[in-house]
């Protein structure tokens, strides 16, 4: 429950910081004074946007704090999914707007997205406001409170997970007929294009050793020159080096017994000699091998233009690359010849499938036909307290295709009165009877959902006198049990049911407009009844009228 506010900066709001008390409690103020403000610093809270226009004017920056009570709520998984340190008893949402344009959100002093703070606060606070009353027009809204008052979360998570898996599969079984369709239509160009590449017979590195072998055969003139030309000076009869070098040897090792110096340069000049005359050898050899055959570099030259070509037509730059073409297209073929195997095997799974979706849906049906029949009976009986003595409500259940909540379709039908047929409720209601359509919902759904703290944001549009008193009633039997209920109200009846009563009200300061909120007393709150009653001019008839609304007589 929502325990402690703390607003400093935002809109009129110098600096509020009150305390909030369990049970049922009431605000009011006249328009304008300020009570939208207090309910949009609790929005910003819950994780709405920031809107910076929202920072009173001249300050640098807002701030808004609340404390919560959540020791009778199960919520300690939340933190520590988020790694937030967790304080049953005092849990403390802030947040903060500067004028620069920074907005942060902080949950226990820990830095938090937006997203965080909104799922918590999805956790904390229903915050009901008029056009909440939309909702009844939403078939999705209509199923949620079904579903809630079903208590099937279990078995809607079991179906969803099933469904998700489900819808998996169809989206690969499509896809998979739009693959073969597509294939069939282009099967013989697939099967051109395979055979082309299948019989060019390419091999890894191929291309490589041709454009090397090419490159040779082109300048094979000009390297059997070359060679030619080092075989002579090395080999040559006349002047060659291994000879020359020979015969230096030989004059050495001659006179190595006188001059023993000429041993070491003979020894030095033997090892030349012997690497030199094995260079001249190998040279000799590649000359006699070396040869240019036109018909040998013309292949060649075909070949590389045969792999240049299929690069160009396939858009890419390597043999790797066309192989792995080959491959895709090889595999694409293999699966148009087993095509049919494989519809058949996913339209089996499919099916089985299927069968299993429909037996989780028929358990949700089951349980919301159940709670059908509770929902209507209670809402009956509610409603009949709102003053709709001849009220008729039914839910109406219809099947529909699977879908991601089940194959149920839920409508609420609903007549004020017994000479009008039942129909939708958002399109036979008035406004007020609709604010008790939905008040009467809330309070059932808050028997079933552990919600913190609800907040009314005048849902007594339309109503007033006895209705009023019994909606008041409705709100305050909400409140009991731990749970806080608020109610933003202008109706005298709803305010004196009040546990608790906070006055908003407007002060004119030489600094501008300030908006304040203030605890009433029981003295205090007699005064504000009085004054709803009968205007500025509190007549003693007004305060005892007060007095009776709030039980003191």
């Amino acid at each position: 429950m929502l325990s402690h506010l703390y607003i400093k900066n935002f809109t009129l709001i110098d600096v509020l910081d009150i305390e909030l008390r369990p049970g049922f409690s009431v605000i009011t103020g006249e328009t304008g004074a300020g009570k939208s403000i207090v309910l949009g610093a609790i929005g910003l809270l819950l994780g709405q946007r920031a809107d910076l226009k929202a920072i009173k004017q001249g300050a640098d920056k807002c701030v808004i704090e609340a404390h919560f009570d959540l020791s009778r709520y199960d919520l300690q998984p939340f933190f520590e999914e988020n790694d937030i340190e967790y304080d049953a008893a005092d849990t403390i949402v802030r947040r903060e707007l500067t004028a620069s344009g920074k907005s942060r959100a902080f949950i226990n002093d820990v830095p938090v997205a937006l997203s965080v703070l909104k799922e918590l606060g999805e956790q904390l606070v229903d915050v009901h406001s008029q056009h909440q009353n939309l909702l009844l027009n939403k078939q999705d809204f209509q199923l949620e409170v079904v579903d809630i008052l079903a208590a099937d979360r279990d078995a809607l998570v079991a179906y969803q997970q099933l469904f998700a898996d489900y819808q998996s599969l169809q989206r690969k079984l499509e896809t998979l007929k739009e693959e073969i369709e597509q294939n069939r239509q282009n099967v013989d160009f697939l099967q051109f294009q395979y055979d082309e590449l299948s019989n060019a017979r390419l091999v890894s590195g191929e291309q490589e050793e041709l454009e090397q072998r090419s490159d040779t055969m082109t300048h094979s003139e000009d390297i059997k020159k070359a060679l030619y030309e080092a075989d002579n000076a090395l080999s040559g009869e006349q002047n060659g080096v291994v000879a020359s070098l020979r015969q230096s040897l030989q004059a050495l090792r001659g006179i190595e017994r006188v001059y023993p110096q000429a041993l070491e340069l003979a020894d030095r000049m033997d090892s030349t000699y012997i690497e030199l005359k094995d260079v001249a050898q190998e040279i000799s050899a590649k000359l006699e091998e070396t040869d240019f055959d036109p018909a040998e570099l013309d292949m060649v030259n075909q070949r590389l233009d045969k792999i240049y070509d299929l690069e160009k037509k396939y858009r890419v730059e390597t043999i790797d690359d066309l192989l792995a073409i080959q491959q895709e297209l090889e595999e694409k073929l293999g699966k148009m010849e087993n095509s049919d195997e494989a519809l058949a095997e996913l339209q089996q799974q499919l099916d089985s499938m299927q069968k299993v979706i429909g037996e989780k849906a028929q358990v949700l049906t089951t349980l919301r036909q159940q709670a059908a029949g509770q929902i209507e009976k209670e809402m009956q009986e509610r409603l009949v307290t709102l003053g709709m003595p001849n009220v008729r409500f039914k839910v109406k259940m219809a099947t529909v295709p699977f879908g991601r909540n089940g194959q149920d379709k839920v409508l609420f039908l609903f007549s004020a009165n017994t000479s009008t047929a039942l129909q939708p409720v958002s399109q036979v209601a008035s406004g007020g009877e609709i604010a008790r359509v939905m008040l009467a919902l809330k309070a059932m759904i808050s028997g079933a959902v552990k919600l913190p703290t609800i907040v009314f944001d005048e849902i007594d549009t339309g109503v007033s006198g006895k209705i009023a008193e019994q909606m008041a009633a409705i709100m305050y039997e909400m409140g009991q049990h731990g749970r806080q209920v608020i109610s933003i109200t202008h109706l005298p009846q709803i305010a004196a049911q009040g546990s608790t009563h906070y006055k908003v009200y407007k002060e004119e300061t030489e600094q501008g407009t300030t908006s304040h909120m203030l605890l009433l007393t029981d003295e205090q709150r007699v005064s504000e009844i009085a004054q709803m009653l009968s205007g500025t001019n509190i007549s003693d008839a007004a305060i005892e009228n007060a007095k009776q609304l709030m039980g003191k007589i």
